[in-house]
């Protein structure tokens, strides 16, 4: 088999897998970059708990329309969105932490999404929608992929300013009549609609895994932020394309394998790239005597 054949020949032959790298390509340009700034605000663990949030939302809609795209992501995003708030909630009136009470919140939401989704479907159902399935992405799943991902693009580029500020000096945005909480709550909001497009290729427990992995891949790489931002959608996009060929012809769940090889990029970079560990194994003084 040719190299061609090998690495571009099921994208030709299959419409399937057509549709599946456009998606994955799609949730790289969206979701890797909002992984980076998650990363640079300490929230990563967050983006894992908001992606396990959406699940209630997700079982109702199953509940009452079965597997029908629009109302899995209406209920996933509702469903994100309120537990993000419930847990802002808690944290302003309580002693806790938002971590902490998202925390709490999260896993009461994946619980009660599993339960619900047991009772509800199938065995095949529950691992549908958790582990989701890239490979039987239907025009309109890529449709509201793609769309998620240039509402964030779109979004993100307008409100990059106020994004950064909030990020590296809340105080000063603050100071200059910025509106801090609004732009912390539209970059939520961007997070939970990458979420909701990225469960319905990767599933609600591997969604989370191609936004986080490439972003802290990505600052092993560059001190400077559109760099880690292009390279955690660079790594994102190869982890699509390479985890689609793996999966094709080794016959392997397609979700997963992505992620996977995502994972492979990250401890590449933690082996080479200049923060990783070789080159700062070989800037050490001792060796250079």
């Amino acid at each position: 088999m040719s190299p061609h054949e090998l690495l571009i020949g099921p994208f030709q032959e299959f419409a399937f897998m057509r549709r599946a790298l456009v998606a994955s390509l799609a949730l790289a340009v969206g979701g890797a970059p909002l992984g980076v700034l998650l990363t640079l605000r300490r929230m990563s663990l967050i983006g894992d708990a908001m992606s396990h949030a959406v699940l209630p939302g997700v079982a109702v809609g199953f509940m009452w329309f079965g597997l029908s795209l629009p109302a899995l992501s209406l209920g996933g995003f509702t469903a994100g969105v309120a537990v993000v708030l419930l847990a802002g909630l808690v944290a302003r009136h309580t002693e806790l932490r938002e971590d902490a009470s998202l925390t709490a919140t999260y896993l009461l939401a994946l619980a009660a999404g599993v339960l619900l989704i047991s009772r509800s479907g199938s065995q095949l159902d529950l691992l549908h929608i958790l582990f989701g399935n890239v490979l039987g992405v239907d025009g309109p799943g890529l449709l509201l992929v793609a769309g998620i991902a240039t509402v964030t693009l779109l979004l993100g580029a307008l409100l990059y300013r106020g994004l950064l500020l909030e990020v590296f000096d809340p105080d000063f945005l603050a100071a200059g009549g910025g509106r801090r909480g609004l732009y912390q709550q539209v970059f939520l909001l961007l997070v939970v609609l990458n979420l909701v497009g990225a469960f319905q290729t990767l599933g609600t427990l591997m969604a989370v895994g191609i936004m986080m992995l490439p972003a802290v891949s990505a600052r092993l790489w560059h001190d400077t932020l559109p760099a880690q931002l292009a390279n955690s959608a660079l790594q994102a996009a190869l982890a699509g394309f390479g985890g689609l060929l793996l999966s094709f012809h080794a016959d392997l769940p397609s979700g997963p394998t992505i992620i996977l090889c995502a994972g492979g990029l990250y401890l590449l970079s933690l082996c080479v790239a200049p923060q990783g560990w070789l080159p700062r194994l070989l800037r050490r003084p001792h060796l250079r005597g």
